[in-house]
Order: C-alpha cells, then sequence, then structure tokens
C-alpha cells in the first residue's frame, strides 16, 4: 500500500525522521547507524533518543515504544526538529505513540506484518489505521517489513526469532536509500560486530542490501523518490560525531590533563549518567581511575579522599543520587578540596522519569545543602559544549580549592550532533601547584604551616598528605581561620562562613562577561535559558527576528555565580522570558538577584521545548502577555486515555 509522493524541485535545507518500534526493536541502534552515516555524508545534525523506563517493556504496547530522532540538513541544525517529516512505524503502537507529531503531508513507513490483530489490540486501535481513513491527511507506504527480511536472510538459515532481529537493518538500508547514503561504513561496522559470528554479519548485510534494493525498486515503480540533502558548509578540521556524555567524559579527562593531574572517577549506576562511567573506562591510557562504588555516598566519599590525596576527584549522577551525596558535598566545602560533580537530571522528584528530561535540579545544584554552602554551578547548553564546560569546571575545581556542579540533562547525554575536534594546544594550561614546604613564620621567626592561608583568589593551598613537615588537621568540624584547627567560637564561624562565599562570589569577576547570543544588548525583549534550551530558543528568537519582532537571546553558563554584568544587561530590555524545563526556578534566581520581571515559560512534560512552544510564547509577551506553562503534549507520550481509552 502505498500513497504518491510529489517530486521536489529543489532539495530541502533539512528532514526531519524519526524511527520508532518496540523496545526489541533496535531503533536506537537504527538511529545511531543512520547518525554515523548522515554525518559522514557531510550534513549538520541534532538527535533526541527516545526511550521507556521499563527495562523491556511488555512486547507491542504504547509504554513500550523507543524512538529515535534525527534533524540533519545543509544548514545549521540546533534541535532535533519539531515535526518529523518522515516517521518509521515498525509495529501499531509505534504508530499510535508517534503519528500526532508527524508533520501533514509527511511520510509513513510502516511494517504490516506487524499489524495483526492482536498487536493492533494492546495498541488500542478497533480497526486497522490503513483501513479506517484516520491517516488521510499523511503520505503512507506500508508494506510487510518483516516478510521482505525473513526472504532477504533465508539462504543463511537463521530461526524466525533471528531472521526478525533483521527487520531494523533492512529498515535501515531503505533509509540510506531515501537520502542518498553511502552502505559501506554500515557494512564495515556489521562485520566488526559479528566478527565472531560471520553467519549473523552476513545476514545483517544482505537485510541492509535488502532494504536499500527495495528503495530502488519503489523508485522505478513510482510511490517513492530519494531525496539528497547537500553538506553544510564547515570549517575545515576533523570532525566526529558526539553525544553529550562522551563530550564530558572527554572534556574531563582534557580538564586533568591541563591541570597536570591524574583523575579519579566514583560513580554509581544510574540513567542517564551511567555513560559517563562507561565512557571514563576506556581511557585508562590518560591517567584515568574508574571506581564503580557500592552506592551514591561511597562513590563521592571516594571521589573526595582521591583529592585529598593530591588526584582530581569526580563523581556523577542524576537528581535521587545528587540529593544521596548532598551531606558529603558540604564535607568537600568544608574541607575545601576541589571536585567535580555532575548531575545529568532527568524528570523528578525521586524515581520520578528515568528516561526523560527536565532542568529541575537547579535549585538543588545552587542551595541544595545544608549550613551556608555555596560552590560554582555551570550548565551545558549542547553535547558539544559539555566538552568546554567540563574543561571550565575542572579549572574552577583546582584553581578555587572547590566542588563544581556541572549540570547536563538527559537530552544532551543522549542527544549527538557533530563536533569540531579542537587543537589542544588553543586550551591555557592551569596546572597545580602543591604546597611543599611551611608558608608562614611564627613570632619568633620559624616557619608554620597555615593549611587555610589564603590566596588572592581565596583558596587555601592544596597539600598532599604525607609531605613532610606539613601534618594538618582537615574534615566536616569547622575550622580556625588559617590554622585549621578545631574552633567553634562563634566569630570564627562568621569569619570562616564570609571566607568561603567570599571566594565563590569572587569567581564572578573571574569568567567572561555575559553576551548576546542573538540580537542586541538593549530592546523590547530577550529570552535568557540555561542548559539544553539553547537550541530551540535561538531558533525561535531568529525566526522572530525575521517576522520582525525585537527579540534577544541571552544563555548562561556560569548559573552561580553569575557573570558580573548580568543584571545590568537584562535591564536594558522591557521584557525578559525564561524557557526552562522546571517550574520556573532560574526565573526565580534572576528575580532575587537582580529584581528583574523576568517571566517563566516552564515546560515539565519529560520532552524538549519545541521552536514553535517559544515563538509563540514570545509573541504573546510582546502582545501582552505573562508567560506561563506549555501545555503537556500528548503526541509526545502517550497518556493514560490512550492506553485506557
Amino acid at each position: 500500500m502505498a500513497t504518491q509522493l510529489q517530486p521536489q524541485d529543489t532539495a530541502p535545507e533539512a528532514v526531519v525522521v524519526r524511527f520508532a518500534g518496540d523496545s526489541g526493536d533496535g531503533m536506537q541502534l537504527t538511529g545511531g547507524q543512520f547518525t554515523l552515516s548522515t554525518a559522514l555524508a557531510g550534513n549538520d545534525l541534532a538527535t533526541f533518543p527516545d526511550f521507556p523506563a521499563e527495562i523491556r517493556a511488555p512486547q507491542g504496547t504504547l509504554f513500550g515504544v523507543s524512538a529515535f530522532q534525527i534533524n540533519f540538513g545543509s544548514t545549521d541544525i540546533e534541535t532535533a526538529g519539531d515535526a518529523p517529516d518522515v516517521l518509521v512505524a515498525m509495529n501499531p503502537a509505534a504508530l499510535k505513540t508517534n503519528v500526532g507529531a508527524l508533520r501533514p503531508g509527511g511520510l509513513i513507513i510502516a511494517d504490516t506484518g506487524e499489524f495483526t490483530r492482536r498487536n493492533l489490540d494492546k495498541a488500542k486501535y478497533a480497526a486497522s489505521p490503513f483501513e479506517d481513513g484516520s491517516l488521510e491527511k499523511w503520505q503512507v507506504l506500508a508494506f510487510d517489513i518483516s516478510a521482505l527480511t525473513l526472504e532477504a536472510v533465508k539462504p543463511f538459515g537463521l530461526g524466525n526469532k533471528e531472521a526478525l532481529r533483521c527487520k531494523n537493518m533492512w529498515t535501515l538500508g531503505l533509509a540510506l536509500w531515501m537520502f542518498d547514503r553511502d552502505r559501506a561504513p554500515l557494512v564495515a561496522w556489521l562485520n566488526q560486530k559479528f566478527a565472531k559470528n560471520p553467519v549473523l554479519a552476513d545476514a545483517n548485510v544482505a537485510a541492509l542490501n535488502a532494504g536499500h534494493a527495495y528503495g530502488e525498486t519503489a523508485e522505478l515503480a513510482g510511490p517513492l523518490r530519494q531525496v539528497h540533502v547537500a553538506p553544510v558548509e564547515s570549517e575545515p578540521g576533523l570532525y566526529r560525531t558526539v553525544t553529550g556524555a562522551e563530550a564530558i567524559s572527554l572534556g574531563l579527562v582534557a580538564g586533568a590533563q591541563l591541570a597536570e593531574l591524574p583523575m579519579f572517577f566514583g560513580g554509581y549506576p544510574i540513567t542517564p549518567a551511567s555513560a559517563i562511567l562507561h565512557h571514563l573506562a576506556r581511557l585508562k591510557e590518560f591517567g584515568v581511575t574508574t571506581f564503580q562504588a557500592e552506592d551514591e555516598i561511597a562513590a563521592i566519599c571516594s571521589a573526595i579522599g582521591a583529592s585529598y590525596a593530591g588526584q582530581l576527584g569526580v563523581t556523577s549522577s542524576s537528581g535521587p543520587g545528587i540529593a544521596l551525596k548532598g551531606e558529603a558535598m558540604g564535607l568537600a566545602i568544608m574541607t575545601e578540596l576541589p571536585l567535580v560533580i555532575v548531575n545529568s537530571q532527568r524528570g523528578g522528584p525521586s524515581t520520578g522519569l528515568p528516561t526523560k528530561t527536565e532542568q529541575s535540579d537547579l535549585y538543588q545544584a545552587v542551595y541544595g545543602r545544608n549550613g551556608d554552602a555555596p560552590m560554582p554551578v555551570l550548565a551545558a547548553r549542547s553535547p558539544a559544549d559539555a566538552f568546554d564546560v567540563a574543561i571550565e569546571a575542572c579549572r574552577l575545581a583546582v584553581q578555587y580549592m572547590t566542588p563544581v556542579i556541572l549540570l547536563t540533562d538527559g537530552y544532551i547525554a543522549n542527544a549527538a550532533e557533530p563536533w569540531k575536534v579542537p587543537d589542544p594546544a588553543s586550551y591555557t594550561p592551569f596546572p597545580v601547584t602543591f604546597l611543599e614546604e611551611k608558608n608562614a613564620a611564627n613570632p619568633d621567626g620559624t616557619a608554620t604551616l597555615l593549611p587555610f592561608k589564603r590566596d588572592e583568589k581565596g583558596a587555601r593551598p592544596w597539600i598532599k598528605p604525607g609531605t613532610p613537615g606539613l601534618m594538618h588537621r582537615i574534615g566536616g568540624i569547622e575550622k580556625a581561620v588559617d590554622t585549621g584547627h578545631i574552633d567553634y567560637s562563634p566569630g570564627n564561624h562568621q569569619a570562616m562562613t564570609d571566607a568561603r562565599k567570599a571566594k565563590i562570589d569572587g569567581i564572578a569577576g573571574a569568567i567572561p562577561d555575559q553576551d548576546v547570543c542573538l540580537g542586541a544588548p538593549g530592546g523590547k525583549l530577550v529570552v535568557v535559558g540555561w542548559g539544553s534550551t539553547f537550541g530551540p530558543i535561538h531558533q525561535a528568537v531568529r525566526r522572530m527576528r525575521k517576522r520582525g519582532f525585537d527579540a534577544s537571546h541571552v544563555h548562561v553558563r556560569h548559573v552561580w555565580p553569575l557573570p558580573k554584568n548580568l543584571g545590568e544587561l537584562l535591564k536594558g530590555y522591557d521584557h525578559v522570558l525564561v524557557p526552562e524545563m522546571n517550574t520556573g526556578q532560574f526565573k526565580t534566581v534572576l528575580r532575587d538577584q537582580y529584581l528583574v520581571d523576568a517571566r517563566p515559560l516552564t515546560k515539565t512534560s519529560g520532552q524538549p521545548f519545541t521552536i514553535s512552544e517559544i515563538e509563540d510564547a514570545i509573541a504573546e509577551l510582546l502582545g501582552g502577555g505573562s508567560g506561563g506553562e506549555v501545555d503537556a503534549d500528548t503526541t509526545q507520550l502517550p497518556s493514560i486515555e490512550a492506553v485506557n481509552p
């Protein structure tokens, strides 16, 4: 069954494709390999893997759908796209939960072999969607991918179950043909992946080739057209695709190298942060030690111990694990030891939405510890940006002798984009100097040690344990000014609290002034973002400016302390709009610090902002509106009503 696609006079600048199927259909692998081929073709791209929290949801159910969306083109791509142009649906549940997001006139490619009565019932379809007219506003290419896959791999003698596992490669072959992609890198990857089982390798290659051949046949018959998306113009250099988790891992290693320190990573598995531990475990040759602890508290305490011993301690988690680490963060603040803490945020509270994205840990990062316990907080805006932010986190940690929180989220951690590999020589080293001799004099002129004597930045010296003559106290109990002796006196506690705060506040004067990403330093409206909202905000502001709206975009990397010029910059605009995937946390911080009338645009549905949502909010605010909450998009996740109509 097929609906005629209209021939295109000109190649599109960008295309959005979503692969969707059951959790066992290999959609993440399919999307990942299509991403690789797209990068090799020279397109700019952004991806959005979206999968259920269940390890293996019941097969064919609405809540078991796994999807992978990619936006690629010949122009700059900054989001995974609002609405797909092409939806590949491997079963009824995938079609039901994703078709509402497809743009009108978009193409559905569906495997009719999975549209059995049983699977239709699981997806709550009363009748086949191919027969009831519900798909009329889209183009449809529906055929039995399952049967075609079985036929393609028949010569290799696989069982029915093993043979059907190859249908994601058949589908990938069709997608490669549709967008004029080279199969050779995928064939090489399959041969490498199944090197110990050549029969499986050959079967998957055969399925890939069969899908590609079907596209050629379908084109000859008329229902399908091949689309070529030209490469994007790029600066010369070495490029690779990188996920946020990979970029953070590489950035942490680079930061340790620039500090001339070995790195110790103590972590505990938790979604979506586990990938950082996995990546770092493969980088031992760069002086990286990885330790999977028995729990979150042990993970951070082991990292603090490593910093005490003279290494760069790093730990990572998501919101629930960061909550467990809270007391140990206070210990790192009190002992004034360098530590990098990566929080890959997810929907909360508690277990919340383990595989869905959110930005709801900002209060936790800035304020969420007992006592006055300030620490720097940074936020990466994209997978590629995470590399530089990780280096900056390492720099602040060692230069200011403080723990630092680096915020990412599930979207950044899992998404991929092209990254121009930087020249290592372009980064300024910040080598650490350990104290190796006494740093003060007694009244009689003899040398003495003051372990909490501060430099011009307010940082105390870093002393490796066992350094001759430099024995000193360290721990969580309040210490005396300079000497570090235990001291509970009111005046001393006030002085040390002020000193710790002044040290962190002073960072504001040592970081770059806040710039305007797009627009002018003053005007009608500024959209202020942090973290992964960068892409949709930037595209929305760009589109609104083309329509004549006076809108600008400011994106904050240093969330705490804030850049010293940010207050004056924001006061130059009539309106301040703050889109964030929480209930308005950064908006509250800006109001508190600068007394500006920042208006919130909030979203807590487990999905990133779309460009159109921010465009609508800009238009509304400039028309007299006040911001608010984005309505939940039922096309992005199945609702209870969809499951139990």
